[in-house]
């Protein structure tokens, strides 16, 4: 398989990688009818608009250097309610239930950003959120998803499990199952941090998305093309140690291939495209940029010295794309000189790394050792 074409793969069709396709969601020349238009992800923004933040904007002289003088501007849902633009669509799955729906609650299986940001949406509407997670949940997680009130159903950690787990929640309780990114008003939700940042920088060439099940860059690149037809929407994906990038080897294929589950320190991107959001990646994604685990930890670690932000590995999976030689080589990307980059959250946890210890005495951390 040719090596550039994986990096950067552009909408024009190119031979299959091996091994059988699965089923085609959608057939390549039928007009699609999206999950959300522009009239929804408008809709959306009036609706979120009294509970979540407008994230900033910010941007860095030295990081501009480092990507070839190129002018790059940071959408920051670092500072997001919850840490992460998964509010957006939380929130607006919420709010646009009835009162009649609202009033049996929500559901979902997450031990994510979802879940924390499905969680809050519900508190701020009054309603229950049951929360399904896998019992090896990390504390912190878990600490996370009460303080914002949802209520834990803890389960296996298979897939199979959360699944089963979540339809059972669901049929004792009556409450609406809100998926973390397949789902029409989650999409329409994370659609408007194109809105923002389209007014906050109306003049850009391309906007780069980290992409995982592909919610957040179907609502961007929705909001965007309707908005400025010209913009280039890129997404940035994560090989993994596997080498696994399976939207890549989807815009190439034309059809979503089979594909292992990625293995890789950006935890957040290793969800798979799903049957509402694979045709807008597929029509109007521009390109996808695979990035490898190191350049993820030196984007990871640009932004917190030059920044001065702190950024989980999904986050920092876009400017690990536009520091990259696949960007500066692709022929979608290599033009592009006035870039929007999301960085979509910043929940990192620093104590599964030991990262506080050092900084201890030795004769502390001894003690801690004990």
């Amino acid at each position: 398989m040719d090596e550039e074409a994986v990096a950067v793969a552009p909408n024009g069709q190119e031979d299959a990688p091996t091994g059988a396709p699965l089923p085609i969601l959608d057939e390549p020349d039928k007009p699609s009818i999206y999950a959300a238009t522009i009239d929804d992800i408008e809709q959306a923004a009036g609706r979120i608009a009294p509970h979540a933040h407008f994230t900033p904007v910010q941007t860095c002289r030295s990081l501009d250097q480092l990507a070839g003088s190129r002018s790059l501007f940071f959408k920051c849902e670092i500072f997001q309610r919850t840490g992460a633009f998964k509010f957006r669509g939380a929130c607006n799955s919420v709010f646009a239930l009835s009162e009649e729906e609202a009033s049996k609650g929500v559901v979902t299986h997450s031990s994510g950003n979802h879940a924390a940001a499905l969680a809050l949406a519900a508190k701020l509407r009054g309603i229950p959120a049951h929360i399904v997670v896998p019992r090896t949940t990390p504390q912190c997680k878990v600490d996370a998803i009460m303080g914002y009130g949802g209520k834990l159903h803890f389960c296996e950690p298979t897939m199979e499990a959360r699944e089963e787990a979540c339809a059972r929640v669901q049929a004792e309780t009556g409450a609406v199952f809100i998926p973390p990114y397949n789902y029409g008003p989650v999409i329409a939700g994370q659609g408007t941090i194109a809105l923002e940042f389209l007014a906050q920088v109306p003049d850009l060439d391309a906007l780069v998305v980290p992409i995982s099940g592909g919610g957040m860059i179907s609502g961007i690149a929705l909001a965007a093309k309707a908005l400025r037809p010209g913009i280039k929407v890129i997404a940035a994906e994560p090989a993994g140690t596997n080498g696994a990038p399976d939207t890549a080897l989807a815009k190439m294929a034309g059809w979503v291939v089979p594909c292992a589950r990625t293995d890789t320190i950006a935890d957040g991107l290793q969800g798979r495209l799903g049957s509402l959001t694979w045709p807008v990646v597929r029509d109007l994604v521009d390109g996808v940029v695979v990035v490898d685990e190191a350049e993820i930890v030196n984007a990871m670690r640009l932004i917190m010295e030059r920044m001065k932000l702190v950024v989980e590995p999904s986050g920092a999976v876009g400017l690990a794309a536009v520091l990259s030689p696949a960007w500066a080589s692709g022929h979608v990307t290599r033009e592009c000189t006035r870039v929007g980059v999301v960085l979509c959250g910043g929940n990192l946890d620093l104590g599964a790394k030991g990262f506080w210890d050092m900084w201890l005495p030795k004769s502390q951390q001894a003690q801690d050792e004990d």
